[in-house]
């Protein structure tokens, strides 16, 4: 009798923890996390060519293993960090740089848009999905038509002559 209350307790519980909703999909905000963009990795330590002619060290100043996310970017993009002057705005030898990058214009608050654009969407399209009688993926829900579909996709390119030496697998579902 013990015996089988333990094995139907333990059924029961095997039963219901298949009901956990995934968390890794779950599009709502948990809490107030970090911002992983503010997360700068620091560059790893250097041994000195000289330690005679290192600077003195002035307290709040960087130093040499702090990131510098713009000199690495103008590196990355083709251009000169060294040229970056500090205050001085953009160097006369990198204007071209500048102009090729903004082009298509620049958006000072493009993630507060992009943000205040998907809560408006989320919004729209959770009105008629507060109950559900089964648990189900509301990422794939909400965002399946904007999902990219990549055996469409390789067969387009492939039809249009461009060259794909790689396709994905294929998972039949």
């Amino acid at each position: 009798m013990r015996f089988s209350l333990t094995i139907l307790v333990l059924t029961s519980a095997l039963a219901v923890s298949g009901c956990v909703q995934k968390t890794l999909r779950d599009i709502r905000q948990t809490g107030a996390g970090p911002d992983e963009f503010l997360v700068l990795p620091s560059k790893p330590l250097s041994e000195p060519t000289s330690y005679s002619a290192l600077p003195t060290p002035t307290p709040g100043q960087s130093n040499l293993s702090d990131p510098n996310p713009r000199a690495e970017a103008i590196a990355a993009l083709g251009g000169r960090p060294e040229a970056l002057i500090p205050g001085e705005g953009i160097p006369s030898s990198e204007v071209g740089l500048v102009t090729a990058s903004s082009r298509y214009g620049v958006e000072p608050n493009v993630r507060a848009v992009a943000a205040a654009e998907d809560a408006a969407f989320l919004k729209r399209k959770r009105r008629g999905g507060k109950i559900k009688i089964a648990p189900v993926d509301r990422y794939e829900q909400i965002y399946s038509k904007q999902t990219l579909d990549p055996f469409a996709a390789n067969a387009a390119f492939r039809r249009a002559g461009v060259a794909t030496p790689s396709a994905p697998p294929y998972v039949s579902e």
